[in-house]
């Protein structure tokens, strides 16, 4: 009975030390790790710094070693951010991952940023204001001669820069669900 404990025993430890040994490795910088958010963040809102859950979406294999398993938990961080003004203001919204957790064990890590910079609004701006001063011309035109297109200008430059203002926000969103693509910038050794 006892020697049969201790075959046990042994082929337990022998079974820890495989399973732990496949978790080992090092995992070289520029290595990609997908993430998907787990809860929506916006540059309407969101604040530099500010910490957004995720999880590691595939595994990370090295060498045959699945050294972070997909399901993996992380902690991305809001590195860069701006809301959309009206008439300017190009929005942006940046994160990298800050940490990830392997078998209960955290792991500070170094990634580049992943994220997105909204359009500019130059161009909707120029057409709605030019659009707005030529469509003001013509019927000041019609209406008043040169000085009646001078005046309908004005006023159609006024309105069309008011529908460009109305239109203006086109903040960066990431629904929950969004799948992120990071790189490491420094390897990284989990064990």
């Amino acid at each position: 009975m006892r020697k049969l404990s201790m075959l046990l025993l042994a082929a337990v430890v022998f079974l820890g030390v495989a399973v732990a040994a496949q978790a080992q490795g090092t995992i070289p910088a520029d290595s990609e790790i997908i993430v998907t958010l787990n809860q929506a963040v916006s540059s309407k809102d969101a604040q530099v710094g500010q910490k957004v859950p995720g999880v590691v979406d595939k595994d990370v294999v090295v060498n045959g070693k699945t050294l972070i398993p997909r399901g993996s938990k992380t902690t991305l961080t809001v590195v860069d951010t701006l809301a959309s003004g009206r008439l300017k203001g190009q929005a942006k919204l940046w994160l990298k991952i800050s940490n990830i957790v392997v078998k209960g064990k955290t792991y500070t890590l170094s990634s580049n940023s992943s994220g997105q910079t909204g359009p500019t609004h130059n161009k909707r701006n120029v057409v709605a204001i030019g659009g707005g001063t030529a469509a003001g011309a013509i019927i000041g035109g019609l209406a008043g001669g040169g000085k009646g297109a001078a005046i309908g200008a004005a006023v159609g430059a006024a309105a069309g820069t008011g529908a460009a203002a109305a239109t203006g926000k086109k903040d960066v969103e990431f629904p929950a669900e969004t799948k992120l693509r990071f790189t490491l910038k420094q390897a990284l050794t989990i064990g």
